[in-house]
């Protein structure tokens, strides 16, 4: 069964949009696309500057997996650099209908 986690989080006030959007992008080319069980990515903003991600997993023992690895992965560091990590909200749910 697909599993799906939100994370929802702020950035530090000194990282500028098109920066953040940038280390985004490359973070989940260099790290999550590579992780087993992965299926899809998606980043969205709020008028407040609040992040919205989603990502779908195969299972939810490769989302586990993952996040268990992330912060420490060499991969993540700048992309996690920018996030205020006080703000990070996540939340983990199982895809009943797509």
């Amino acid at each position: 069964m697909t599993t799906v986690e939100t994370i929802r989080f702020k950035l530090h006030a000194d990282v500028d949009d098109a920066e953040f959007q940038q280390l985004n992008r490359t973070m989940e080319k260099e790290y999550l696309e590579t992780r087993v069980g992965f299926l899809a990515r998606s980043t969205a903003r709020s008028a407040d500057g609040e992040y919205l991600v989603t990502v779908h997993w195969a299972s939810p023992e490769d989302a586990e997996a993952t996040i268990a690895a992330f912060f420490a992965a060499p991969e993540t560091q700048a992309f996690l650099a920018a996030v205020d990590l006080e703000t990070v909200q996540p939340g983990r749910y199982e895809l009943i209908e797509s």
